[in-house]
Formats: structure tokens, sequence, C-alpha cells
């Protein structure tokens, strides 16, 4: 499913880096196409483009891409000259460890390295140079970390388990559309581990390949939900194929070659459920539609398999706590803007103490 929604705790966290410049954020909201109002609501999701949005309008105000989390900020194209300057590396390894060494090359600069244990390798990250209470940065990084190296061996590093040196979040929840993987918190270290095979993997991108993944990276790599390799991600990718003749669990257990039991145990045990994930399914697919001028409140209803309006109207309002009429009223005062542009705020002069 590619319409994957963001908690707005995440465009919130985005902002506060802005906001300790002391930073109007109202235009950089505008430009998102994000109404102020939208994230007082903690149940309320976003779609990804206005998330990528979102992150290129702090980046661009600030002209940092460590959002105003880091002791110093990181100038807008750090991240691309540093993908240059690994794409020619013959193996992942190889490549994480330049890439590392380039980002050492600035003295504020948050501090990631490789740990291997027998098969298993440890990319850990030092927070000590962030100002970064809600760890905002802290999960960026480690995201866009992942991603960067699944796609320069155009391939999904599985991950093992993730750790994190803080208390679980009240978002934590959040984190499995992050990792797909065990998550620890109150971790010695913050750190993804993974299996060392795939250090030892050739790079299979290019100088061509690059300059197409920068046109959206890595805002893209936050904001594009990972579908990963879960019993739940399975669920969901075949479930989205037909929204109104959604298979019961006994059906969805036999396209996934397995007893209906232990399909409920391994949903229960990765933290959800059938129903859940399919009320998270209509969910995503009604902001989706919601955000687009195509269809009436009625037809949407009718596509996510409602039997009548009123029923999409309750089950919408407790999912987000906005009715739909309320939300596609909120995604009409904005203006839409492609996920590019070329406006800029410019950076304050002094930072607030």
């Amino acid at each position: 499913m590619r319409h994957r929604t963001i908690a707005s705790h995440f465009a919130r966290a985005v902002l506060q880096g802005a906001k300790r410049y002391q930073l109007d954020c109202a235009p950089i909201l505008e430009q998102a196409g994000i109404q102020p109002e939208l994230l007082n609501e903690p149940r309320a999701r976003i779609a990804p483009e206005q998330f990528a949005r979102l992150i290129q309008g702090v980046w661009r105000a600030l002209d940092d891409e460590f959002m105003g989390f880091g002791l110093a900020p990181s100038k807008r194209g750090t991240f691309a000259m540093m993908c240059h300057a690994v794409i020619h590396c013959r193996t992942l390894d190889k490549a994480l460890q330049r890439g590392f060494l380039f980002y050492g090359l600035f003295p504020d600069a948050p501090r990631l390295s490789l740990e291997r244990d027998s098969d298993e390798v440890r990319l850990c990250l030092d927070e000590s140079s962030l100002r970064d209470p809600a760890h905002f940065l802290s999960e960026s990084l480690l995201v866009i970390w992942h991603r960067l190296a699944s796609w320069l061996i155009g391939q999904r590093i599985r991950l093992e388990q993730a750790t994190f040196a803080c208390p679980a979040p009240a978002h934590s929840a959040e984190y499995d559309l992050l990792f797909y993987c065990p998550i620890q918190f109150d971790a010695p270290q913050t750190a993804l581990t993974f299996h060392a095979r795939y250090l030892d993997l050739p790079l299979l991108q290019d100088e061509r390949t690059l300059k197409r993944f920068l046109e959206r990276s890595p805002a893209d790599l936050l904001a594009r939900p990972d579908e990963g390799d879960s019993l739940s991600s399975q669920l969901r990718r075949l479930l989205s194929r037909d929204c109104q003749r959604w298979p019961d669990l006994e059906i969805a257990a036999d396209h996934l070659h397995i007893s209906p039991q232990t399909l409920r145990r391994h949903l229960r045990e990765e933290g959800t459920s059938f129903q859940g994930l399919k009320d998270e399914l209509r969910r995503d697919m009604a902001i989706y539609h919601l955000g687009q001028a195509d269809h009436s409140l009625q037809e949407i209803a009718e596509q996510l398999g409602f039997s009548e309006p009123s029923a999409f109207h309750r089950a919408f309002k407790k999912w987000t706590g906005l009715t739909p009429g309320a939300y596609r009223a909120q995604g009409d005062r904005c203006p839409a803007h492609p996920t590019g542009g070329a406006w800029l705020v410019p950076r304050p002069a002094t930072k607030s103490s």
C-alpha cells in the first residue's frame, strides 16, 4: 500500500528545531499543505508527501539538514556530497565507512560507527552532539542510513533489532513503521543490528541512478514508510488489493499459507490484529482519497466498504479525531505545492537562548 500515513507527532517534532531559532513555522506549514490546527489533534495523520514537503521546508528555512537539532547546522547539499563520495565504493562496508568518515570531517556532526560481533553488525549512533530531547533526529538518522544502505545494494537490509538509549516514547507504536524489527528502549546504545553478510555485498548503484535518487532524498527516505517483510506487512499488501471485498481471516491465512491460529498469534506478537490492520488500511486510504477532489464522501465510504456514509463518518472520527468533512476542509484551505520548489525563508541570524 503506497499511501501509508504518518502520525501528526512527527510533524510536530520536525518543527521543534525550527522553533528553537524562533522561526515562524506558519509559512512552512502552508507550503507543506498542512493546517496548523491539524497538529493539535494527537490522533491526526498526514500524507507522506506533506511530510516530505514539511522536512524540505525546514531545511530551506534553516539551511540545515539536521533541522536545528545539531550543535551546528549541516548545510543543504551535505548529504548529496556524501552520497557522491561513497557511490564508487566496491562494497557496502567501504561505502558506510567512507560516509561516516565524511561526516567526521565536521567537528559537531553526530558520530556513526559500525561494531562487529560474530555474524552481526551494529550501526551505532552517538547522540552526545545532538540537542534532540524528543529524539527525532536520532530516529531520522537511523532511518536514513538504513534505507540508504538498502538502496545502495539493491535490496532491503533486514534488521534484527533496533535499540534506543532512551525510555519508550509516547509514540513508540509508530516505530514499527520505521524499522520493522524488535525494539528495545532504555538500552546501552542507540543502534541498528543486522547480519554482517550485507557488508560484503557490492554496490549496485552508480552516478546515473544517484542523480535520480537525490531528486527526492533524503526527505523521501524519511517520508516513505518501510513496508518491511513482517507478516502484518504481507497481510496489509494482500488486503490492499480490494478494500470492497476483503477476505475473512481464514481466507487470508490460506493466501499466506499458514493456519488461522498461527496468523492470529503472529499478528498478536507484532502488536496488531486482523481487525486493527483493516482499520489502519481503511484510515490511510480514506486520508489519501480525502486529499483528492475526485470523489464525494459517499463514494469514498463505498470504496472502503462501509455500508453507509454515517458509519464511515463515525469510524474516521474515531481514527483521527476529525470528521471526514472537517479533514477535507483542512486540506482545501492549503495550496497544493510540488515536492520541490524554490521558495526560501532566510535563516535567522541568532538562535534563541
